[in-house]
C-alpha cells in the first residue's frame, strides 16, 4: 500500500517535471551532482569540521571552577591523602568527573557526599556531550596531516588527499586516537615510575585502572606535582580511550554500509526492480527515480523521507505547476 501511495503522490506532484527530465541530457539531477562534486573538491577538508572551542572552554572552566570552590570550602569534610588544598579540590573534581574514583580522597559528610553526587552526574554529561565533541574536532583537523604522512611517497595532491580522508574517515580517526592514547599510556607510566616512585608493573597497572575508570585506589597520584599532572592527564586519557571505542564502532558501521552500497550498485536490475523504481507508474524510469530507488535500497533514505520532502514541495509549489519558480517563493501571493 505504501508503494502505491508513493506512486500516486509522485504522479500528481511531478508529472510535468518527469517529462522534462526525460528530454534533458544530461539531466538536471546529474548537473547538480557534478556541480556539487566540483565544489566539494575545492572545499578545504578542515572547513567540514565546525566546532567552536569557546563554549567548551567556558563549560569546562565553569565546571572545574565551581567544583574547586565547593570542594575547597568543604575540604574539612573530605578525608584521605591530602597535599595542597586548592590542588586537591581540582584533582577531586577531575577524578569525580571522569568516574575514576581512586578513593584516596572521599567525602566524609552529608554535604560533601551530596556535592559529589551532583558533580559526578554533571561531569559525566560534560564529558559525553562536550569534551568528546572537542576531541572529535581535533582529530578531524589532524586527519589530512595523517594521510599526507602515510602517503608521503605518493604524488597526492590536495584533492586526492581530501578524497582519501573522506572515504576512510573512520579508519583515520581510529588510527589518530589510538596513537594519541598509546602516547598518553606511555607518558603516564613513565611519570608514575619516576615521579610517584612506583615500580614499572604498578605504574602500568595504575595507568590501566585509571584510563578505564576502574580506579581501584590501591595505586594513585599522591604527590603535589603528581596531582597537578593528573588533572590534565586523566581528562585526556579517559576521553581518548572513550573516543577510540566510539571510532571502532563507527568503523565497523561504515564498513557494513560500504559493503551494502557495493552490493546494491553491483546487483543487476530485474523487471521487478524497474516496476518498484517507476514511482509514477508510466513504465519509464527517470534518472531521479533511479537515484531514489538505489538510495532506498542502500538505506540512505526511506519512503517516509521521500513523502515528507514531496509534501514540502507541494506546499512551496503555489501554482501547482510541478516546478518551483521565483514566483512560488514570493512571500505574498495574490
Amino acid at each position: 500500500m505504501g508503494g502505491d501511495e508513493a506512486r500516486q503522490s509522485l504522479l500528481s506532484e511531478h508529472s510535468n517535471e518527469k517529462n522534462g527530465l526525460q528530454r534533458r541530457r544530461p539531466s538536471a539531477l546529474e548537473k547538480e551532482i557534478n556541480h556539487r562534486g566540483h565544489n566539494d573538491e575545492k572545499k578545504p577538508l578542515n572547513s567540514l569540521a565546525e566546532f567552536h572551542f569557546r563554549p567548551v572552554l567556558f563549560w569546562l572552566a565553569a565546571y572545574l571552577g565551581g567544583g574547586t570552590i565547593c570542594f575547597l570550602l568543604t575540604q574539612h569534610h573530605i578525608k584521605g591523602i591530602k597535599t595542597n588544598g586548592f590542588l586537591d579540590a581540582i584533582y577531586f573534581c577531575v577524578v569525580t568527573m571522569t568516574t575514576v574514583g581512586y578513593g584516596d580522597l572521599v567525602p566524609d559528610s552529608d554535604l560533601s557526599k551530596l556535592l559529589a553526587c551532583i558533580y559526578v552526574f554533571t561531569g559525566m554529561a560534560l564529558v559525553g556531550l562536550i569534551l568528546s565533541k572537542a576531541a572529535d574536532y581535533i582529530v578531524e583537523k589532524q586527519e589530512i596531516i595523517l594521510v599526507k604522512t602515510i602517503f608521503k611517497g605518493e604524488n597526492y595532491g590536495p584533492e586526492q588527499v581530501s578524497k582519501e580522508v573522506e572515504t576512510n574517515k573512520a579508519k583515520y580517526k581510529l588510527i589518530l586516537t589510538a596513537s594519541i592514547f598509546l602516547v598518553l599510556m606511555i607518558e603516564g607510566t613513565i611519570f608514575l615510575y619516576f615521579i610517584e616512585n612506583l615500580d614499572f608493573v604498578d605504574a602500568f597497572y595504575c595507568v590501566c585502572s585509571t584510563v578505564t575508570t576502574l580506579g581501584y585506589g590501591d595505586k594513585s597520584f599522591s604527590t603535589t606535582f603528581g596531582r597537578a599532572f593528573a588533572v590534565f592527564w586523566i581528562l585526556s586519557s579517559t576521553i581518548c580511550l572513550a573516543q577510540s571505542f566510539a571510532y571502532i564502532a563507527e568503523l565497523y558501521t561504515e564498513k557494513r554500509q560500504r559493503s551494502l552500497a557495493k552490493r546494491v550498485l553491483a546487483r543487476k536490475l530485474s523487471l521487478l526492480d524497474l516496476e518498484a523504481a517507476d514511482l509514477d507508474g508510466d513504465h519509464v524510469v527517470s534518472s531521479t527515480e533511479f537515484v531514489l530507488y538505489k538510495l532506498k535500497e542502500m538505506g540512505k533514505i526511506s519512503q517516509d523521507d521521500i513523502l515528507a520532502v514531496l509534501d514540502i514541495f507541494r506546499q512551496l509549489d503555489f501554482d501547482q505547476s510541478g516546478t518551483l519558480t521565483e514566483a512560488d517563493l514570493r512571500p505574498n501571493h495574490d
